[in-house]
């Protein structure tokens, strides 16, 4: 929500890296979950809560990365963001490129630039080394004064072309429709930088079945950004959560006309803003919005499954649930089912207004053999003095694919 975001962007940045062995509790099963439409599932584990004071604290937690360690797979990693760092997503080793590595690419909306960090499973302490070349260019700004006006780099998907090899990161706009086709390049010295190869603009105005115009409400000034994404690489498809209009889908490289796949349940219902409360105060709805999503629609990510299947994840932010699409190589992507993540007991809450979400549907060692589901949770419990507490939750994924088969 918007002054959500923008109570983070004045705080300092980190990366929060997250070890499963650190992150285990032990809670009830799945099936001891209360019955609840749509199914919930509970969370095997959390991390340590981070706290947002608006003066340089821990602030929230934000958008995370399940890297497996193929070696080890009960050493694989989270990779999470915090603070001024927003989203962060994975480009893995390909046999095209010599002397490869994996790396974590993160969205910095205080620099308007891509830090880029070779991920190092062998040093448990410190898996992360920054690679990023000092000269990346930002990516939205041409200067030090726009960057400081905070229409900076925001959401974030990586993919890697599999005919060509190249990696790339799209990278959508703070406050804006925009996203940014960006190619990640290796300098001499090894170190990882980007040039941008183009730009796509989202609608900011729609019409109306019955001919009306109407635009997402919002601060003056401020369009209906995009935050949560991800490429489906086998079809180079983009799938661009636009948070108070819906899920968009599109071509990977920016070419051709993007297609809304859902609504949320606002779209069309006309709001104006409040300047005193910071809010948008609705009128009556029209009737023209979706059924599954409401509004933020976030945390997008894909789940493959060995058969080549899998589900499209998307957060509900408005009533804290998450929606599944079928990943079907068409055009349909038909709604499948939605679960909640509530909570396992007293000491281990649920998700509440989750931002950012990844999934991995492979075996990740003795604890989630199955695979695992991680969520941010934009309201952990117990706060602390009134500070807002957020955090992650993980899931055991076999717990969630019960629930979509209900």
């Amino acid at each position: 929500m918007h002054a959500f975001t923008r109570r983070r962007s004045r705080v300092v940045a980190a990366v929060a890296t997250l070890m499963f062995t650190a992150a285990v509790a032990a809670v009830p099963s799945a099936q001891a979950a209360a019955p609840a439409v749509p199914p919930a599932v509970v969370p095997r584990a959390e991390t340590a809560a981070l706290f947002d004071d608006d003066q340089g604290g821990n602030a929230n937690a934000d958008d995370p990365a399940i890297w497996r360690n193929s070696a080890d797979p009960d050493a694989s990693l989270v990779i999470a963001t915090a603070n001024r760092f927003n989203n962060v997503d994975l480009v893995h080793r390909t046999s095209s490129v010599p002397g490869a590595t994996d790396l974590a690419v993160v969205s910095d909306r205080g620099s308007d630039k891509l830090p880029i960090y070779r991920v190092a499973g062998d040093r448990p302490d410190a898996p992360l080394i920054d690679v990023t070349d000092a000269s990346a260019p930002w990516i939205f700004s041409g200067s030090q004064e726009e960057v400081n006006e905070e229409r900076t780099a925001y959401g974030l998907a990586t993919y890697t072309d599999s005919a060509t090899g190249r990696s790339y990161a799209l990278v959508s706009q703070n406050a804006t429709t925009r996203i940014a086709l960006l190619e990640l390049i290796t300098t001499r010295d090894g170190k990882v930088s980007y040039r941008k190869i183009r730009t796509l603009d989202l609608p900011a105005a729609f019409t109306m079945p019955d001919g009306t115009k109407w635009s997402p409400c919002g601060e003056p000034g401020e369009g209906p950004q995009v935050e949560g994404m991800v490429v489906d690489p086998e079809t180079g498809v983009l799938f661009a959560g636009q948070e108070d209009v819906g899920v968009w889908r599109l071509r990977a490289d920016l070419k051709g006309a993007p297609v809304l796949q859902d609504k949320v349940r606002e779209y069309g219902v006309p709001a104006t803003y409040d300047e005193a409360s910071d809010e948008c105060v609705a009128g009556d709805d029209p009737g023209f919005g979706g059924v599954r999503v409401s509004a933020d629609v976030e945390g997008l990510t894909l789940m493959k499954q060995d058969d080549g299947d899998g589900y499209l994840l998307a957060s509900s932010q408005g009533d804290d649930t998450f929606v599944a699409y079928d990943r079907e190589r068409s055009d349909e992507y038909e709604y499948e089912g939605g679960f909640r993540v509530s909570a396992a007991s007293e000491s281990l809450d649920g998700s509440e207004e989750c931002d950012g979400a990844d999934v991995l549907a492979e075996p990740l060692g003795g604890r989630y053999p199955n695979g695992l589901l991680v969520v941010q949770d934009g309201h952990m419990a117990p706060e602390d003095g009134g500070r807002e507490a957020t955090g992650f939750k993980f899931v055991d994924l076999a717990d969630v694919l019960e629930a979509l088969d209900d």
